[in-house]
């Protein structure tokens, strides 16, 4: 990589998105394919419950999403067909505040970045979750594991001279204050360049808008940071399909894949794509439970793309009667 490029890389444009109150969710119980109760204390598979709110004639999708700990392209996609900045007085919208956790490690911080959220583990049983801005076409943010090597309160940002470049009207160092991209704090993460930290635009939380970075609502990263030590583990991954199960119900989550995220943002539709080896995936899921797919809601879910937990299962006893 060019020496330019890793300026650029440093460069974290904070368009942020709008800031939610963390929400903390205590243990429950996570089931296996087979249905069997994991030991207690185990981290769930699904946390929060869906929520509705009626709209009022100043609210907008923006403010929304920050009051409910969401971030504004999950509203949208949630919401299809609702006017973004006019909902319209007595508008009903979902609020996707049920979210199935990302495969993976149950430890640390886990990035998803197709659903652009943040999960945080902070002790055995407990998982909570934050919205995230990250980064935009050809400015990915980097899949893999890493930790916190360092935290700063009140960071400077150095604009790398790839960008003043561009803008000859940045200064070299822009230090704490309401103009500073970084936001009030800062963690650093074992790449080189890659932080998470706050923004001066919140808006944008919930957006790939960044050159790589991980953005946070204000009110999120001072949450936050205080509780998160240097060497904290920290996986970011990009799972556009989540699979659990909660209280006998199998549930699948599909996001929007990049492209579709940024079509959802600019003209609120998407084109519809086929998740691959999603019929693999759903039937491994599934189990000893296979026999009960419902295949007219996988390719639904498939389709739609909200990102909203759907059960998929046939009720046992329509199951049991078929043929």
């Amino acid at each position: 990589m060019s020496g330019n490029s890793i300026d650029r890389r440093r460069f974290c444009a904070a368009l942020g998105g709008l800031g939610a109150a963390a929400v903390a969710l205590g243990p429950a119980l996570a089931r296996a394919a087979s249905g069997a109760k994991p030991k207690p204390g185990a981290v769930p598979e699904v946390i929060g419950a869906m929520r509705r709110h009626v709209a009022r004639y100043d609210d907008t999708l923006i403010d929304l999403a920050r009051a409910n700990n969401l971030g504004f392209t999950e509203l949208v996609a949630a919401n299809r067909g609702v006017d973004p900045w006019i909902p319209g007085e007595g508008t009903e919208i979902l609020l996707p505040t049920r979210h199935v956790l990302p495969a993976g490690p149950r430890r640390g911080l886990v990035l998803n970045l197709s659903d652009q959220r943040l999960y945080y583990f902070p002790r055995a049983g407990a998982v909570e979750s934050y919205p995230i801005g990250t980064g935009r076409e050809a400015w990915e943010t980097p899949r893999g594991e890493t930790a916190l090597v360092r935290k700063k309160a009140r960071p400077s940002w150095y604009p790398p001279k790839s960008i003043r470049e561009e803008d000859p009207t940045l200064p070299r160092v822009v230090r704490p204050g309401p103009n500073n991209p970084l936001g009030a704090f800062a963690l650093y993460l074992g790449w080189s360049g890659y932080l998470i930290h706050g923004t001066n635009k919140p808006y944008g939380v919930g957006r790939r808008v960044s050159h790589g970075c991980i953005r946070l609502y204000p009110e999120d990263i001072a949450q936050l940071f205080p509780r998160l030590a240097v060497g904290t583990p920290v996986a970011v991954v990009a799972q556009e399909v989540k699979i659990g199960r909660q209280e006998g119900e199998l549930l699948l989550e599909v996001h929007p894949n990049p492209a579709q995220s940024d079509e959802l943002e600019a003209e609120g539709q998407l084109t519809p794509a086929e998740v691959p080896e999603l019929a693999y995936r759903v039937t491994q899921a599934a189990g000893a439970q296979a026999s009960r797919i419902d295949w007219d809601a996988v390719r639904r879910v498939e389709g739609e793309r909200t990102g909203v937990p759907i059960p998929i299962l046939k009720p046992e006893r329509s199951a049991s009667s078929a043929g």
